[in-house]
């Protein structure tokens, strides 16, 4: 990384020039530190990668003062929940989750409350208040924590949550960006417009289709049906997010032939999105201002299909239904609205005063060099403190697949495989004696975040 700092701090090195080289070298330092990458997770993310779920559940436990803050509650809530969730300690999930989805309602309050106050040294610097599909799917894994438990109750009602978070998250920053845009009046800064616009989002095909399958399981058919068209409508109404046409097997929901069985099969792959840095900077006079912003950058799946193979001779595919890496960033865009007008008025308010110092070198010969090097000291301090948050939760998969059969009332033994390109096998797994019974929800959940 390279900075026109270094040539403004050479500019004053007659004037002082010993501690301009001590500002050249605490420049340079910064630098590297701001752009060192290290990735406290490796021994978490290697043992996801091998499905070592309950390992990497128990060692984020184990290692909760080394991998998180205190300001990430959030973040270590839905890191442990997930895995709990992927290992099959379903109350031990919820109870994080639920932990989880309560800290992001009250950090996010805290945020509209402070918003038009101090701007802080970066947002890394506040509470984690969650991205809004984390505040989204937690409430779909928590209901099939719930659904896992024989509590179909609670299991709707988490769904519910998910629909009604969904249903607000049109207006849910208009108090922030009020508050944003009084701030800068304020201070007199005019924000350039942000060039990406929100994509509308505001129904998922995953939470309709939980919903179908579990009112259809508690025999409320004609609250299944009104989800199963507010699947279809989900679809429709945001293309770029839903590409694809609706599972097949859907039709096949709410048709049961009497005295059969349906089994339903949910599989869960690839990884959502990561978040990277990106930097720009704005000249302001001989000075500049760092805006750094975060990005979200995908991360494709190595599954190419997903087969489920009866051991009595039936087969069928899993199809997709929700692209959880394209709602992530639908989703993101409308909260990076807040994070670039609060980003951009705090590198001005950073910047001016490293431009303010520069100017008064440029009038002042007998303090030229002191106000240089406190120009110095100002661009060297939001050079270094200004970095873009990077926080998220770590184990969402990137993609949900579904699809169903039915079958003679009984017991069943049955693989899920998901295959890679060239039909190799990335993951195999066994559900043994599966009891499918008629007039239930017989619902199998595998997932494989390769």
């Amino acid at each position: 990384m390279v900075s026109p700092g270094l040539s403004q701090v050479k500019r004053f090195a007659a004037a002082a020039p010993f501690a301009a080289a001590g500002a050249v070298f605490l420049l340079q330092a910064a630098l590297l530190i701001s752009c060192a990458t290290t990735n406290p997770f490796v021994s978490v993310d290697g043992m996801v990668e091998r499905e070592e779920f309950s390992l990497g559940a128990k060692t984020l436990e184990e290692r909760r003062g080394d991998l998180y803050r205190k300001k990430d509650r959030v973040l270590y809530c839905l890191d442990r929940g997930l895995l709990c969730h992927y290992a099959g300690d379903y109350r031990a999930s919820s109870a994080l989750l639920e932990e989880g989805e309560k800290a992001m309602e009250e950090n996010f309050a805290v945020s509209v409350s402070q918003e038009a106050g101090v701007l802080l040294l970066n947002d890394r610097s506040r509470e984690y208040d969650g991205e809004d599909y984390e505040d989204i799917y937690l409430n779909a894994f928590n209901a099939l924590n719930y659904y896992h438990r024989n509590n179909m109750e609670d299991a709707l009602v988490e769904i519910r949550r998910m629909n009604n978070k969904l249903r607000d998250l049109s207006v849910k920053y208009g108090v922030l960006m009020t508050n944003m845009q009084k701030l800068a009046l304020e201070k007199n800064q005019k924000i350039p417009p942000n060039p990406e616009a929100p994509v509308k989002f505001n129904n998922s095909a995953l939470a309709r289709y939980l919903g179908m399958l579990f009112y259809r399981g508690a025999g409320l058919d004609s609250d299944a049906r009104i989800d199963q068209r507010q699947l279809l409508i989900a679809m429709a109404d945001a293309p770029s997010v839903y590409p694809h046409p609706p599972p097949s097997s859907l039709a096949e929901e709410l048709s049961i032939p009497p005295g059969m069985a349906r089994l339903n099969v949910i599989g869960f792959a690839g990884r959502s999105p990561a978040k990277q840095e990106e930097v720009t900077r704005v000249p302001l006079g001989r000075t500049w201002a760092k805006i750094a912003l975060p990005s979200m950058v995908s991360r494709p799946s190595r599954v190419v299909s997903i087969e489920v193979a009866l051991d009595s001779g039936e087969r069928f595919n899993l199809e997709p239904l929700e692209n959880i890496s394209a709602v992530v960033s639908a989703t993101f865009t409308q909260k990076k609205n807040i994070i670039y007008t609060r980003s951009v008025l705090r590198a001005l308010t950073k910047g001016i005063a490293a431009a303010v110092f520069d100017a008064m070198s440029e009038t002042s010969q007998e303090n030229a060099g002191l106000y240089g090097l406190l120009s110095v000291g100002a661009q060297i301090f939001a050079e270094a403190s200004e970095r873009a948050d990077l926080r998220m939760g770590r184990y969402f998969p990137g993609k949900a697949y579904v699809g169903g059969i039915n079958l003679p009332p009984g017991i069943y033994s049955f693989t899920v495989t998901f295959y890679g390109a060239g039909g190799g096998v990335l993951m195999a797994r066994r559900h043994e004696n599966a009891r499918i019974g008629a007039g239930v929800l017989n619902l199998t959940e595998d997932i494989c975040l390769k």
